[in-house]
């Protein structure tokens, strides 16, 4: 006869077992949900910050690459000569790359990237010699747009894009009369007797503001002359050409700012030959859009003074 003991210490072990392998079977199955849970994130991460190396455009036949340049000019604004550079240099690089458009809708911007990219482009045209590249104009090509688009071979322009305003400007406000009725007094100590330069909480002064216009008279000149060097004998001069007015697309064609009526697809297709068009337009990741913000923000707080007055090509 069994022992009634016996049997109940042997079930209590048998339970007591198979509660034991329970929890270690939940144990393991939790380690691997959390990892699994913790990879699904990190790949989240990943995406979002923009860290994935998408390598670089391939394509077995031959294309009609296309770098956009959407939007205002200037360091790390909507268009960034860098960011438009790079695009350029891959389009170029590529074996497959039968033509190049630089697609533009930018009402202008800062002086300065607008000349990086035009003398990049200028470049890579002696560089690369037998690869054309074209400006494709779709709803405003103005100011440091233009200027920029001086560069091609050729500018095609919709009949109501809005292409011109070859002039410079520099802006700002004058809050005195505001303070004066305010009771507000301006307290301004400068190391320099320019260095408040056009301060707009100070009354006007007659010699910096000539000196201003001297300036965006040089800055003009030197537009005007990349305009000419660009445009050639094509450009058919007016008194009111470099006067900062902006014409239709159509008009412009007949002042020589342009060559010809016709979309992105249309070049491609009929002007490149090659129908098959690739993006080479470089896309920025979420931290370098974080990283961008906040390296101008922490410029402007620096420079506020000076920003007051902004030069640009608009």
């Amino acid at each position: 006869m069994a022992d009634p003991d016996n049997w109940e210490r042997k079930t209590l072990e048998k339970l007591a077992f198979s509660a034991l392998q329970e929890q270690r079977r939940g144990r393991h199955w939790g380690i691997f949900f959390k990892l699994l849970t913790f990879i699904y994130l990190f790949a989240l991460l990943v995406i979002f910050m923009g860290w994935l190396d998408h390598g670089e455009i391939t394509h077995t036949g031959k294309h009609t690459a296309i770098v956009e340049m959407h939007g205002v000019i200037g360091s790390g604004a909507d268009t960034d000569a860098e960011r438009v550079i790079n695009g350029l240099q891959a389009a170029y690089k590529d074996k497959n790359t039968k033509g190049v458009i630089l697609h533009i809708n930018s009402p202008g911007g800062s002086p300065v990237q607008a000349g990086y990219i035009n003398d990049e482009i200028r470049r890579l045209k002696i560089k690369y010699p037998k690869i054309p590249l074209y400006a494709v104009v779709e709803d405003i090509c103005a100011s440091g747009g233009y200027y920029v688009a001086v560069a091609a071979d050729k500018i095609y322009v919709d009949k109501a894009s809005i292409v011109g305003s070859i002039g410079v400007i520099m802006d700002s406000f004058g809050f005195t009369g505001t303070m004066e009725k305010l009771g507000v007094e301006r307290r301004l100590l400068t190391a320099g007797e320019n260095k408040g330069f056009l301060d707009p909480f100070s009354p006007p002064n007659p010699k910096q503001e000539e000196f201003a216009k001297e300036m965006l008279g040089e800055i003009h000149n030197q537009f005007i002359q990349v305009v000419r060097q660009g445009r050639g004998k094509r450009l058919k001069e007016t008194p009111e050409m470099f006067s900062g007015l902006v014409w239709s697309g159509e008009k412009s064609i007949q002042l020589g700012l342009a060559d010809g009526l016709g979309s992105a697809e249309y070049v491609a297709r009929e002007i490149i030959k090659a129908e098959d068009m690739m993006d080479f337009t470089p896309q920025e990741g979420f931290a370098e859009r974080v990283a961008k913000r906040f390296g101008a923000a922490t410029a402007k707080s620096w420079l506020a003074p000076l920003s007051s007055s902004n030069v640009s090509l608009r």
